[in-house]
């Protein structure tokens, strides 16, 4: 079960649904093992922000840079450890958004956690914070050395039967994508990001998603950046 942050009638019309839904689910939604993480996993937070714009809704999503030595190139929400000077994993998840795009904590509203997912291969337990962007403020890059490129997703174009695929994990199985321009989201924050689309109403039918593999997935999310979308 989660923790409620604040309480749901506080949040957007357009957000109650996916805040309420939350309070009752588990790992087992997003496709983890319904077990707590072991402790010696290391404590971290993403920050799931989702803002509006003249033409609905969207979330925010970046690109790691390429030259990393942990998940290069891949695509993620905003977060990271948390440290021993943060009161838990609301305040890591906005310091971390802080530092990486340069988001000003102070125009967002914090709505809710979810339950702890533990990332065997990375060795983190990480909480994802769901929040409103209720003063949105400009973002970028704020070390090109850390983050190569943020974009505010639209949930309509994330909803798209045509901008989404499954391609392969590395347990064998086949894992939810998404084909952002430049972007493509898959493994943690592909599952997660489909587990968070359902709670909110907003998914449509997997059935018939196109199955690639993985360098053929990258080629299609590059392909789609001729296409685009102007967030």
């Amino acid at each position: 079960m989660t923790d409620r942050v604040v309480d749901g009638a506080d949040a957007p019309e357009w957000l109650r649904p996916l805040v309420q839904r939350s309070v009752d689910i588990d790992q087992g939604h997003f496709g983890w093992p319904r077990l707590r993480p072991p402790r010696s996993a290391r404590p971290a937070a993403v920050l799931i922000l989702f803002g509006e714009h003249e033409d609905g809704p969207d979330v925010l999503l970046l690109r790691r840079a390429d030259g990393l030595s942990s998940h290069p190139g891949q695509v993620a929400f905003p977060g990271g450890s948390i440290d021993d000077t943060d009161a838990g994993p609301v305040d890591a998840a906005l310091r971390e958004a802080q530092e990486e795009v340069g988001v000003l904590p102070a125009g967002i509203r914090p709505l809710a956690t979810l339950p702890e997912l533990h990332v065997p291969h990375s060795g983190f337990r990480v909480t994802p914070v769901l929040a409103h962007w209720r003063e949105p403020s400009p973002v970028a890059p704020v070390d090109l050395g850390e983050t190569r490129a943020v974009a505010r997703v639209p949930l309509s174009w994330l909803a798209d039967p045509v901008n989404r695929v499954l391609v392969g994990l590395r347990d064998g199985r086949r894992g939810p994508a998404f084909l952002v321009p430049g972007m493509l989201v898959w493994g943690f924050t592909g599952a997660l990001l489909s587990g968070v689309l359902d709670l909110g109403g907003w998914s449509e039918s997997w059935e018939g998603a196109e199955m690639l593999e993985l360098d053929e997935a990258w080629r299609a999310a590059e392909e789609a950046a001729d296409v685009g979308f102007d967030r």
